[in-house]
C-alpha cells in the first residue's frame, strides 16, 4: 500500500492521506476547495477537480483512469451546474458517479469530490 501526496495540493487537515494506492486501485480522499471557498459554485468545482487531477497525477493516473466519482454538493440547485462543469472537464470519459446533495460541508464549501481510479 502506498500513501500518495501531491505537492501541488495542501496537506490534509486531518488524519488521512490525499490518496492511497492498493492493488492497482487509487482511492482519492474527499477534496474540498481552498482558495475559491469564498467564491461561486463554479469556481469551487473547477478548483476541486483540478486538485483531484493533481492527486491523481501524483499517483501515476489521470482523469481518464477514474472508474468512480462521488460528489457531495450543497443543495440540489447546484446539480445542473455541476453536471455541466463535470462533463466539460471529463469530456468523453464517463466514470460511474454519484451526486449526493447535502445540507452543508466543512468550512462552508459548496462541493467535495472523491474518486477511485485504476492505475495503469
Amino acid at each position: 500500500m502506498d500513501f500518495i501526496k501531491s505537492e501541488k495540493v495542501p496537506a490534509p487537515g486531518g488524519h488521512y492521506s490525499q490518496a492511497v494506492h492498493a492493488n492497482g486501485v487509487v482511492y482519492v480522499s474527499g477534496v474540498l476547495p481552498g482558495d475559491t471557498i469564498k467564491e461561486d459554485f463554479e469556481a469551487q468545482v473547477r478548483e476541486v477537480l483540478t486538485r483531484c487531477t493533481h492527486v491523481l497525477e501524483a499517483a501515476g493516473c489521470s482523469l481518464t483512469d477514474v472508474a468512480q466519482c462521488t460528489a457531495y454538493i450543497v443543495g440540489t440547485a447546484h446539480w445542473p451546474h455541476f453536471n455541466r462543469i463535470y462533463a466539460e472537464v471529463f469530456g468523453d470519459h464517463r466514470p460511474a458517479r454519484a451526486v449526493v446533495p447535502v445540507p452543508e460541508l466543512h468550512y462552508g464549501a459548496l462541493v467535495e469530490v472523491q474518486m477511485v481510479a485504476h492505475r495503469p
